[in-house]
This record gives structure tokens, C-alpha cells and sequence, in this order.
């Protein structure tokens, strides 16, 4: 029984570790720049990137399979975004939260999308020189 109590315990913290970490990753990289080029062909009006931006920034992951690369699916940052932004919605208290979460995964997303895109076209610049 107590093998048990401690297991539990013990994967729980490392759960919470986990997404503590991740997260700190996601914020990490989304503090970067966001590459000019994602922002136009994404047709974003304003200079930052918001937490309504996010829907935007995926289409444009969708329209262009050539840049995709290592982990450009999102799926982890699509499912933490629904459940924040639902979150959100369902307590208002924690709205301003959600904004500030929601606006750091659509961050993040553009900033990948920019590295993804500025790897191609090293690879392209690489080919013409052969």
C-alpha cells in the first residue's frame, strides 16, 4: 500500500516537472523574433503577435508542406491552447491567464513556422550552389 502512495506521488511530480518544463521551453522560444516574412504571409495587421492570431498562423502551417520539419505538427500546443482557451471561457478569473497563454503558444508557432522557413531557404541557397 505504501509502494503504491509513493508511486502515485512519485509520477505526479514528474508530471508536473514535465509540463513545468515544457512550458518553460514553449515561453523560451516564443520570445524570440518573429521572422517579418510569417507575419505577411500570415496577414497579420498589427506588429505583435495575439492570442487571436493562433488559427492564422496554423492555416499557413497547413497551406505549406514544404515547410514543415521536426516536430510541425503542434499537436501538443494545439491541445494546450483548446484547453486554455476553454479554461478561459469557463472561469473568468482566469481569462487574463488564458489570453497571456494562448498569445504564447500562437508566439511560439509563428516563431517555429520562421525557423522552419529560414532552414529552407538556407537549403535552397545550399542547392543553387551546387
Amino acid at each position: 500500500m505504501v509502494a503504491a502512495i509513493l508511486l502515485t506521488v512519485s509520477v505526479v511530480a514528474f508530471g508536473q516537472f514535465a509540463l513545468y518544463y515544457w512550458r518553460a521551453t514553449i515561453s523560451g522560444v516564443a520570445s524570440q523574433e518573429i521572422s517579418a516574412r510569417i507575419m505577411v504571409a500570415a496577414r497579420l495587421a498589427s506588429p505583435s503577435v495575439g492570442a487571436g492570431d493562433f488559427k492564422s498562423i496554423l492555416m499557413l502551417n497547413h497551406l505549406s508542406p514544404d515547410l514543415r520539419g521536426p516536430n510541425s505538427s503542434f499537436r501538443t500546443v494545439r491541445a494546450y491552447y483548446s484547453i486554455v482557451k476553454t479554461l478561459g471561457k469557463l472561469v473568468p478569473a482566469a481569462a487574463s491567464w488564458a489570453n497571456i497563454e494562448m498569445t504564447t503558444c500562437a508566439r511560439y508557432v509563428a516563431v517555429v513556422m520562421g525557423q522552419h522557413l529560414d532552414r529552407n531557404l538556407e537549403c535552397a541557397a545550399q542547392m543553387r550552389g551546387i
